[in-house]
């Protein structure tokens, strides 16, 4: 039995289809609203990912310009999002700051940040009258990198994630600090296995995306 789950952003549902708190057809339309609010909230902002500096060094920087820490991903590995207007200060700040780089990203709107408030009613109405079932395993939540055994808890958080920073790296640290030593990611691609690595070097890590990494993964296992 896993000691815990958890999803960045959107995977938050996959993590809680996973605990059992969501069957799958739910979760897809849950996912399929959330997305169509969301591209209707705002299209003229923006987000970025900056590297090489933590993220209270970011919010720092960014102070009185209209944008906000995003995704705490990891140490030097911070996302960045607001209006579009404000991103040419803002790199500039940033870079002063100590930035290595400041990739725009190719996202259609401001998310997790306050821009996403305006769809927090429509979004808490649905998930208000979407069944959750009991936990199977606990799941440590993206807006407070909280543990969570109460599967009703989340029509609160996933509302709120919407225009809440995810603070991913902590949510790591949390698990390590409930115990957990190994972590397995689920998807295409090792995105997470990466940050994983660098917010919790001596973690053993494995990722599954395809038959292949399964047998792999197994192996790390056992």
């Amino acid at each position: 039995m896993p000691l815990g789950a958890a999803g960045h952003s959107l995977g938050e549902f996959t993590a809680l289809v996973a605990a059992g708190a969501l069957e799958l057809a739910a979760a897809l339309r849950l996912v399929r609203r959330r997305g169509e609010l969301m591209q209707a909230a705002d299209a003229s902002g923006g987000m970025a990912a900056v590297l090489g500096l933590d993220a209270l060094m970011v919010e720092r920087a960014l102070a009185g310009t209209g944008l906000v820490v995003a995704n705490d991903n990891a140490p030097g590995q911070v996302v960045v999002s607001g209006p579009l207007t404000s991103f040419a200060e803002a790199t500039t700040l940033l870079r002063t700051a100590g930035a290595k780089r400041v990739i725009p990203l190719r996202v259609s709107g401001a998310f997790h940040s306050p821009a996403m408030q305006a769809v927090a009613s429509d979004l808490a109405a649905v998930l208000a009258a979407t069944t959750f079932h009991p936990l199977r395993t606990p799941v440590v939540a993206n807006v407070d990198a909280e543990v969570h055994t109460e599967a009703s808890d989340f029509r609160t958080l996933l509302e709120r994630q919407v225009w809440s920073p995810v603070r991913w790296a902590s949510v790591m640290r949390r698990l390590a600090g409930e115990g957990a030593t190994l972590f397995v990611e689920f998807g295409a691609g090792n995105v997470l296995t990466g940050l994983a690595k660098r917010v919790l070097p001596d973690a053993r890590t494995a990722n599954v995306s395809d038959p292949a990494t399964l047998e792999e993964a197994r192996n790390v296992i056992r």
